[in-house]
């Protein structure tokens, strides 16, 4: 568990990475923080004046004994980088996160992880590359780490659930979930992996939150592949500090002329490994495993599911689509659909859009 010390430091605002590192340098135990007068304090390099009235403004207020009362009955796990909980490789990188707020099972936070991220916006390629590569990695006991965000982000944790563990990092507090409609999800993902945040309980999701947010993505991974992202995007920076971080970064090539590929593109031609199959994946980070390769489908088709298939096709089709061309009733697409996922041969990939899956 965290020291009150770290958690209040951490409830200041004013206080970025490197401040709260001058901070801590300075002390000899972070819990003198509570003690110290307004003249030693003013002492430690970095602080602003701002930061210092903030210091003395916060342990005259309530905020702490809030935040601690709502961490417990939560049922929050909150660790720093003094407890032997904290994660070992995010540690290692540059300005670690003081604190981490974890909701679910906080010890997988030092199991074997693999970050896939992507657009909010991508292609239905994106979304079921995305799905499928989750779903393949997870089987083998890796957990899928992601951010949460709509879209790749969305599909991977998805992916990851069906088969084994996932982790969302939020840029926000764990009690203000963002995305909204990821409620459920992040539900799901807290009793199959963990939240995780370094922000207070209430923070909201500020534009200035997410590149904090990615660097702890690629901080807890071994490394990263992203699916499809525009050349400005947030993948790009989960990218950038994976690299800096000296992670391995692969990337998924899409179409030419694809505005959500153009940023792997990129990556592509800056050095990072090209990706068509989870293999590409294993073999970079040197994981030996049987039988890795996608397996055939060996189902056999029913005449109206192999009319329903077809329709689908490798793009995918929506509901009404395959209505349309099916020039069956909605009942029996209904009855058709559900046998074609249980079976495996097709998913979801959002709201009444469905695509083949080699899963």
């Amino acid at each position: 568990m965290a020291k009150k010390s770290t958690i209040f430091l951490n409830l200041l605002k004013s206080l970025n990475p490197k401040k709260i590192e001058s901070i801590i340098s300075f002390l000899s135990d972070t819990e003198d923080i509570f003690n110290l007068s307004q003249s030693a304090i003013s002492e430690i390099p970095l602080l602003e004046k701002k930061d210092i009235d903030a210091i003395i403004n916060e342990r005259r207020s309530r905020a702490l004994d809030d935040e601690l009362e709502r961490i417990g009955k939560e049922r929050i796990n909150v660790v720093d980088v003094f407890d032997e909980d904290y994660p070992k490789l995010l540690k290692e990188i540059a300005h670690p996160p003081l604190v981490l707020y974890v909701k679910g099972n906080v010890k997988i936070l030092n199991e074997y992880i693999f970050a896939i991220v992507g657009s909010r916006i991508p292609t239905v390629y994106g979304l079921l590359s995305a799905k499928e590569f989750a779903a393949k990695l997870a089987s083998l006991g890796i957990t899928i780490i992601s951010g949460l965000a709509r879209g790749i982000d969305t599909a991977a944790h998805k992916g990851a659930l069906e088969r084994g563990k996932t982790i969302a990092v939020l840029g926000s507090g764990l009690m203000n979930i963002y995305p909204k409609e990821n409620t459920a999800l992040a539900e799901t993902i807290i009793k199959n992996g963990a939240l995780v945040s370094e922000f207070p309980l209430d923070e909201s999701p500020y534009k200035e939150n997410f590149p904090r947010r990615n660097r702890i993505v690629s901080g807890l991974s071994h490394g990263v592949l992203v699916v499809e992202a525009a050349e400005k995007s947030g993948a790009l920076i989960t990218a950038h500090c994976a690299l800096e971080q000296n992670r391995e970064v692969f990337a998924l090539p899409g179409k030419i002329d694809s505005p959500v590929s153009r940023g792997a593109h990129v990556l592509i031609k800056e050095g990072a490994k090209l990706v068509d199959s989870i293999s590409d994946i294993l073999e970079e980070l040197n994981i030996k495993v049987e039988n890795t390769e996608t397996r055939e489908n060996t189902i056999k088709l029913k005449s109206d599911e192999t009319i329903v298939f077809d329709i689908i096709g490798s793009d995918g089709a929506h509901l009404e689509e395959i209505i349309l061309k099916s020039k069956m009733a909605q009942s029996s697409i209904n009855r058709i659909i559900l046998d074609l996922q249980l079976n495996g041969v097709i998913s979801e990939i959002k709201p009444s859009y469905f695509a083949r899956t080699k899963l």
